[in-house]
């Protein structure tokens, strides 16, 4: 693992319920992306072992410890941004399309429904540490936060005339 860099706060994601950003992916295109909170439970996944049982059992749910995973911001059934600046829609721990409807497990990308059904979201890999979301993805450099759009990559108006 490569150096990590700070995003946000655990406390900030579960507030707003996402927060977008800008990487530049290994191809060198910029790409959005979203933290949402996911806590255990909310998961996709098959019965867990004892061991995980005996542990969730131990563990609170606290700032320091919920989840929070980070996707792509695009449907995979066709172009669409699933957080259009306003935040992601979500209900009952599953990322909303806006455009279709389908929904998309928020731990683990994972679609069941509607036109994006049998599809994951593509991940890109952070790790929470003492209340703050940190990016971990060698694939992926941070640009900024917000959309692609919302970054100061533009030119400026340098222009002196006057008329």
């Amino acid at each position: 693992m490569g150096v990590r860099m700070r995003l946000t706060s655990v406390e900030t994601v579960y507030e707003e319920r996402s927060w977008l950003f800008t990487v530049r992916n290994q191809h060198g295109d910029p790409e959005e992306v979203i933290l949402v909170p996911c806590t255990d439970g909310e998961a996709e996944t098959a019965p867990p072992s004892e061991t995980a049982v005996e542990e969730a059992a131990v563990e609170e749910t606290t700032a320091e410890n919920r989840g929070v995973e980070a996707w792509v911001n695009q449907c995979t059934h066709e172009f669409q941004r699933l957080d259009v600046g306003r935040g992601v829609a979500m209900r009952d721990g599953q990322i909303i399309c806006p455009k279709h409807g389908s929904m998309f497990d928020s731990c683990s990308g994972y679609c069941d429904n509607g036109e994006a059904a049998d599809t994951t979201l593509p991940s890109i890999e952070v790790a929470v540490d003492r209340g703050d979301v940190y990016l971990t993805d060698d694939d992926v450099t941070f640009m900024h936060q917000g959309g692609i759009d919302d970054g100061d990559d533009g030119p400026s108006s340098t222009s002196h005339l006057s008329l």
